[in-house]
């Protein structure tokens, strides 16, 4: 069975930093691309961030210059370095294997996985 699991979210004041884990399981982590996706406290669903198998990065545009994903393999974790963090940062981060998209308003395909995701509180 695959499994995600987020943690590392906090409330923090505008300007601090968090890592984001996410530990996975029933899969072969070096064997999926992995993302990030957030949902803010209106429901709208952002990419954050993407790691390919191959180690490949790619951002969506407010986490450009301040996010920084990467992946260890050996532990089957991918991690989520957010700096800069600001209070339109804030809403519930959740990681995605094989990542697609967001599927908003529309259910998500039956192998598509999401952790449940972690709270991230930014305060100005």
């Amino acid at each position: 069975e695959v499994q995600l699991e987020e943690s590392g979210g906090a409330s923090v004041q505008a300007g601090g930093s968090l890592r984001l884990s996410c530990v996975v399981s029933g899969f072969t982590l070096d064997s999926s691309d992995m993302g990030w996706y957030r949902q803010g406290p209106g429901n709208e669903c952002e990419m954050v961030a993407i790691i390919t198998k191959d180690g490949r990065t790619s951002y969506g545009r407010s986490a450009k210059g301040r996010f920084t994903v990467s992946r260890d393999n050996s532990k089957a974790t991918v991690f989520l370095q957010m700096n800069e963090l600001s209070p339109e940062d804030t809403a519930v981060y959740h990681c995605v294997k094989d990542p697609r998209g967001c599927f908003v308003g529309s259910p998500r395909p039956p192998n598509y996985y999401w952790g449940p995701g972690t709270q991230v509180t930014v305060s100005s």
